[in-house]
């Protein structure tokens, strides 16, 4: 899949706001809503006294720590950038100052919580974590600072705040994460849930031996029958092999072929014959048993599970991403969108194109391609646009949460959906769901247990 995981499934982005895990996919994440602050929400001065003397005042002290009031304002504009840009309304101005303080007391408890077990994070791996940052943004160390302070964010702070995500996704990981465990029976209780499960079944290889009866068989001929089957059964105690037995004895037509059956589903077999081999390990052969048409002496060659799979339809495609940020308004980004798609129906290459101007820089180098994707393995928006093409076809500009794209579907195809992938899929599920939860239960624990005294007279 692709390198900058810019197509999550839904499954996948059920997550947490600082998502736990990968230091830099959590770093990416808080720089790119940093980056979004626009320049009108740039740092307020601290009020001043009569005297014109700049203050600081204390809104809360976690255990040791005060938080203050430049902090809050600080934290609260990032916030309203966010939800400005995700397109969410801004709550109540008091409100979201209360949860915005709430989630720094709980974050700010957290980090003692690191720093008292020794979590640090040196300078090394800081700056590996930002160069990381201004690549996957196509910006050099030097182009993010610059790009930060004209947004009036200071590149010392930024620092700070990757320093404090890099600490708090390792709490989290040692605290929560590792310790996340998901039971098989969990899984198959999820697919069964989704209607998704695959249903094993059993399969059988047999041979066997027939002596034929004639319908409404004499006495005599019945007997001539029970005659020769004992015969047979006294060759099975011989070094003889059954394949050979069954080449001079057997009546049925498959003697030539030793007697096999080959594999054979339970759906596929005789109630008969199930009965019959049902407590047999591969290689014995079964007593004589007798159904309409003979003597039957049946030998279990071998057995195993099989999967009765599912088929789905799996796509291959490549996209174009502009992306919507500060400095481009969905308007622009969609017009850039057209513009290219209007180049690409002259003549032009698509991939070219995607390596010169794709803003998914994981996909963008392999010219804009991505990974055969099955169902549910794109965002929603993407994935409609994709199933709608035929294979050659291009798309309009497609809106999603990552920017808009161009998309081109290269190859469609139908394959089983195999056990490993669906359980597999399953796991990432249910672990983001109780991630989710776990995280906020130790969250609200760490919260319970420190000291917290708000001075909301200075809120």
């Amino acid at each position: 899949m692709i390198d900058s995981a810019l197509l999550r499934s839904d499954w996948t982005m059920r997550t947490q706001e600082r998502r736990p895990g990968v230091i830099v996919a959590a770093a990416q994440a808080l720089v790119l809503f940093l980056i979004a602050i626009q320049s009108a929400f740039a740092q307020q001065p601290a009020p001043r006294t009569q005297g014109a003397q700049l203050i600081d005042r204390v809104v809360a002290i976690v255990n040791r720590e005060i938080i203050t009031a430049s902090e809050l304002a600080r934290r609260e504009k990032q916030f309203v950038a966010n939800l400005t840009q995700q397109g969410v309304p801004i709550p109540n101005r008091a409100a979201l100052r209360e949860q915005v303080l709430e989630r720094m007391i709980t974050d700010r408890a957290m980090l003692q919580a690191a720093r008292d077990t020794g979590i640090r994070v040196d300078d090394i791996t800081l700056d590996r974590s930002i160069a990381r940052i201004a690549e996957q943004n196509g910006l050099s160390v030097s182009g993010l600072r610059n790009q930060l302070e004209s947004e009036g964010i200071s590149f010392a702070t930024f620092r700070q705040d990757i320093r404090e995500e890099i600490i708090l996704t390792r709490l989290r990981e040692r605290e929560v994460d590792n310790k996340l465990q998901i039971t098989e029976a969990e899984i198959d209780t999820f697919l069964a849930a989704q209607g998704q499960s695959l249903q094993k079944t059993e399969e059988f290889k047999i041979a066997q031996i027939l002596i034929r009866l004639p319908e409404k068989a004499s006495p005599a001929v019945i007997a001539e029958a029970e005659s020769r089957i004992k015969r047979v059964q006294e060759l099975m105690r011989s070094p003889r092999t059954f394949a050979s037995i069954a080449q001079e004895f057997s009546d049925s037509p498959d003697r030539e072929q030793g007697g096999s059956l080959g594999w054979r589903t339970r759906d596929r077999l005789p109630t008969l014959f199930l009965d019959a081999v049902a407590g047999l390990k591969p290689g014995e052969f079964s007593k004589p048993v007798r159904s309409p048409n003979g003597f039957h002496i049946l030998q279990l060659e071998d057995r195993r599970s099989g999967l009765r799979t599912q088929e789905v339809t799996v796509h291959r495609a490549r996209h174009i991403l502009i992306r919507i940020d500060a400095q481009v308004t969905e308007d622009q980004a969609r017009r850039r969108a057209v513009e290219l798609r209007r180049r690409i129906e002259l003549g032009a290459d698509f991939g070219q194109i995607a390596r010169d101007f794709s803003q998914d820089l994981g996909s963008a180098q392999r010219g804009g391609e991505l990974d055969w994707t099955y169902p549910g393995d794109t965002v929603p928006e993407f994935e409609r646009a994709m199933v709608a093409l035929n294979p050659g076809q291009m798309s309009d500009p497609v809106r999603s949460v990552f920017g808009i794209h161009l998309i081109q579907l290269l190859e469609r195809k139908r394959e089983p959906l195999t056990e490993q992938r669906l359980r597999t899929a399953a796991r990432l599920a249910l672990r983001e769901e109780k991630l989710a939860e776990a995280v906020a239960d130790w969250a609200r624990e760490v919260r319970a247990n420190a000291y917290v005294e708000i001075k909301r007279d200075d809120l």
